[in-house]
C-alpha cells in the first residue's frame, strides 16, 4: 500500500484492521516516518497521552481505555543484553497490553514470536510504501 503523509490516519486504521497481533515491529530507514505512523495509531486506540520517541529511555508507556500500550525505540542498542536490563521481555506477557517497536532489528533473538512486522519505505515520489506481514 502507498500512503502519502495527508493519507496516514487511514494508514493507521488500516494497520490495526489488518494486523493480527498487539505486537507491532516498525522497520525502514531513519526518517521515513516510523514515529509519526505511531503516534497515529497510539490517537487511534483513544490514548490522549503525548506520544515521542523514547531514543534515550527505550520505552514511553502510554495509557488508553483498554491497558496500556508499551512504544520501544532501539536504535541505540548496541548489544541485545543491553534490554534485558529494562526487563523487555516482562512487557509481553500480558496479553491486553500494545507493543510498538522500533528498530526491532536490533534485537532479533528477543522478539516476540506472535507479532505483525510493519515495514516502511519512503519511495521516490515521497510517498511512503506499507507492506504488514504476520508471523
Amino acid at each position: 500500500m502507498e500512503y502519502s503523509l495527508n493519507e496516514i490516519q487511514q494508514v493507521g486504521k488500516f494497520i490495526l484492521s489488518k494486523a493480527q497481533h498487539q505486537a507491532l515491529l516498525f522497520y525502514g530507514e531513519m526518517g521515513v516516518g516510523k514515529t509519526t505512523l505511531i503516534k497515529v495509531i497510539v490517537q487511534l486506540l483513544g490514548s490522549s497521552d503525548q506520544v515521542s520517541s523514547p531514543t534515550f529511555s527505550l520505552v514511553n508507556e502510554y495509557h488508553y481505555p483498554h491497558g496500556k500500550i508499551f512504544h520501544f525505540d532501539l536504535y541505540r542498542i548496541k548489544q541485545e543484553e543491553e534490554v534485558a536490563d529494562i526487563g523487555f521481555e516482562d512487557y509481553f506477557y500480558e496479553a491486553k497490553d500494545w507493543q510498538f517497536i522500533e528498530w526491532p532489528e536490533m534485537i532479533p533473538n528477543l522478539l516476540p514470536e506472535e507479532h505483525t512486522a510493519v515495514h516502511v519505505e519512503l519511495l521516490a515520489s515521497g510517498k511512503r510504501k506499507i507492506n504488514l506481514v504476520d508471523s
